[in-house]
């Protein structure tokens, strides 16, 4: 897993329409659900994963935009080296997008909920997470968070055709670490 960032996130509780009982708050890597803090991409301060190398420049941005962070709960990112192209059922590789320096500062004390699985048509941000925007999680076991418990679920859910019928392809693997 490569390091991918930060980002501050707004946590919404298992919306209605999701039927996943277990599911009691949404840690998508997408903001379909739980929406990022602001509209960051103006400021040009997020990295070639679109995420933040720390926390410190998003505090920034906050303090520009007068949002208040201590609504948010910080996310840390990693991200599996590969990505998975449906139509052509094979995984390859992927770069971040240059020229946005991408040099992350490893967290101390962040907690792993999990493993999303969100698709990169354009290549650039994450736009959908599919267990939770497309509602995946009512079909396919996830934890308390939305997300899958191990890597190897991720990934043998991709393989096995999961995502089929989602959102549009490529699809990454991120492991999702939040404050404990």
């Amino acid at each position: 897993m490569i390091p991918a960032g930060y980002l501050y996130k707004t946590v919404s509780r298992r919306p209605e329409w999701l039927g996943a009982e277990s599911v009691l708050e949404i840690y998508s890597v997408s903001d379909c659900v739980s929406e990022d803090f602001c509209d960051f991409t103006n400021y040009w301060k997020h990295n070639g994963y679109w995420f933040f190398n720390s926390p410190e420049a998003m505090i920034e941005i906050a303090d520009d935009t007068g949002v208040d962070l201590s609504l948010c709960q910080l996310f840390y990112y990693e991200v599996y080296e590969f990505e998975f192209h449906q139509t052509k059922k094979s995984w390859g590789e992927f770069s971040p997008v240059a020229p946005f320096g991408t040099d992350v500062v490893a967290p101390e004390n962040m907690s792993l909920r999990g493993f999303d699985v969100a698709t990169f048509l354009c290549g650039n941000s994450p736009e959908c997470s599919p267990l939770s925007c497309n509602g995946l999680a009512t079909e396919i076991p996830v934890n308390r968070f939305c997300l899958f418990e191990t890597f190897d679920l991720a990934k043998a859910s991709i393989d096995s055709g999961c995502f089929e019928n989602s959102e549009r392809e490529p699809l990454r693997i991120f492991a999702v670490y939040s404050e404990a």
